[in-house]
C-alpha cells in the first residue's frame, strides 16, 4: 500500500479524502492543526482506519513537516487559511500560512523520497470571465490575495520544484455537499441551511455564474490523479468542474428540494466573482467526469439535516470565519 500525506487534511474536503483513499487502498497520514475538532475520525469510524495516521502540527512549522514526510510517497497539499473574510481578518498570519509557509515546504519536498505531488489551488484565481467557458489557458485575474496566493504558489511547483516529483495541479470549482467536518459558507450549503432553518434563501445578486463541484466528485479526481500515469499529468493544471449555475438557478433548486413555501430574498451584488468553468482538459486527459450534481448535493445536506447530524448548525466550525475569529482571540 503507497502512503499518502495529506498536508490540511482536517478540514471539509481533507476529512472525507481520509476515508476515501484509504477505501481505495492507501495509507494516509494527515498532517493539520486540527483547528476543526471534526477533522479526525474516531477510531473504528470505518473499515481500514488503521491505516490512518495523524500528525498535529503548524505548516509554518518546516521541521515537523520534514519528519511528516518520511516514508511518503504521495503528498496532497490542501492547507490554506480559506474563505475571503477569514484571509482578511489577520492578513499577516494568512500571507504565512498561504503562501511563507508553502515557499518553505518546495526545498522540504526537493530533498524527500516523494513521487507525486498534487497541489489545490482554485478556479478563483480567473476573477471575473464573461467567456462561456473558462479553461486552463486563459489569463488569470485573481480579485483577493488568496487568489492571489494560490497563483504563486502554482508558480512555485513549476518553477521550482524538483523535475523528478511529478507534480499537479488542481482547480477546484467551489465544492458542495455533506462531509464530517462540515462548511455553510459555501454558497450551495449556505443556501440550502437558510432554507432548512429560517424558511428564507437570501441570494447576493443572483446573476453571477458559479462553478459547483460535489464534493464526492472532488474526492474521486484525486483518486484519480493518483492513480493517472505520469506521462498524462505530470506538470498539468486541471480545473476540476461540476456545474455551472447562476447564483440564482442554484437558489431555485433549493427552494424546490426545500419547498414552495421558502422565500427567496434577492440582496445588492457584495461578490461579484462570476465565470464558468470548463472540466474538458481533464476529462481528455484522464477521464474525469463529474458523477454527481448540485440537486445530488442539496439531497445529501437536507437528509444530514433532518437526521441531526449537524446538531447545532450555528456551532462556529461550521463557519471559518466564526472559527477564525475564536483562533485569534485565544
Amino acid at each position: 500500500m503507497d502512503k499518502v500525506l495529506i498536508i490540511g487534511g482536517g478540514g471539509y474536503v481533507g476529512t472525507e479524502l481520509q476515508r476515501y483513499l484509504i477505501a481505495n487502498e492507501y495509507k494516509v497520514r494527515v498532517y493539520d492543526t486540527f483547528w476543526y475538532s471534526k477533522g479526525k475520525w474516531p477510531t473504528g469510524s470505518f473499515k481500514g482506519d488503521e491505516h490512518l495516521e495523524y500528525v498535529e502540527g503548524d505548516v509554518r512549522d518546516i521541521e515537523s513537516l520534514q519528519k511528516a514526510l518520511v516514508g511518503i510517497d504521495y503528498c496532497i497539499h490542501l492547507a490554506c487559511i480559506s474563505n475571503d473574510p477569514s484571509y482578511e481578518l489577520d492578513s499577516d498570519l494568512a500571507y504565512q500560512v498561504n503562501f511563507q509557509a508553502f515557499k518553505s515546504l518546495i526545498p522540504i519536498l526537493n530533498s524527500s523520497t516523494l513521487k507525486r505531488f498534487i497541489f489545490a489551488s482554485s478556479s478563483s484565481v480567473y476573477g471575473v470571465k464573461f467567456e462561456p467557458n473558462v479553461t486552463e489557458d486563459l489569463s488569470l485575474e485573481p480579485l483577493t490575495d488568496y487568489s492571489k496566493y494560490k497563483v504563486s504558489c502554482e508558480e512555485l511547483i513549476l518553477n521550482e520544484l524538483n523535475p523528478k516529483i511529478i507534480a499537479t495541479i488542481l482547480r477546484p470549482s467551489t465544492v458542495c455537499g455533506y462531509s464530517r467536518r462540515q462548511r455553510f459558507d459555501l454558497v450551495v450549503n449556505i443556501l440550502t441551511l437558510s432554507a432548512l432553518r429560517d424558511g428564507i434563501i437570501k441570494v447576493d445578486g443572483g446573476d453571477q455564474f458559479r462553478p459547483n463541484l460535489h464534493i464526492k466528485d472532488m474526492l474521486e479526481s484525486y483518486l484519480l490523479v493518483l492513480n493517472s500515469s505520469p506521462s498524462l499529468i505530470n506538470r498539468e493544471i486541471f480545473n476540476v468542474a461540476g456545474e455551472n449555475l447562476t447564483v440564482r438557478d442554484i437558489a431555485l433548486k433549493v427552494q424546490n428540494a426545500v419547498g414552495p413555501l421558502t422565500e427567496i430574498e434577492y440582496l445588492p451584488v457584495k461578490d461579484s466573482r462570476s465565470y464558468r468553468v470548463s472540466g474538458e482538459k481533464i476529462y481528455q486527459r484522464i477521464g474525469f467526469r463529474p458523477q454527481f450534481n448540485v440537486d445530488d448535493a442539496i439531497a445529501d445536506l437536507i437528509s444530514a439535516y433532518k437526521q441531526n447530524l449537524y446538531e447545532d448548525t450555528n456551532w462556529s466550525e461550521f463557519y471559518n470565519l466564526k472559527r477564525m475569529r475564536e483562533i485569534l482571540n485565544k
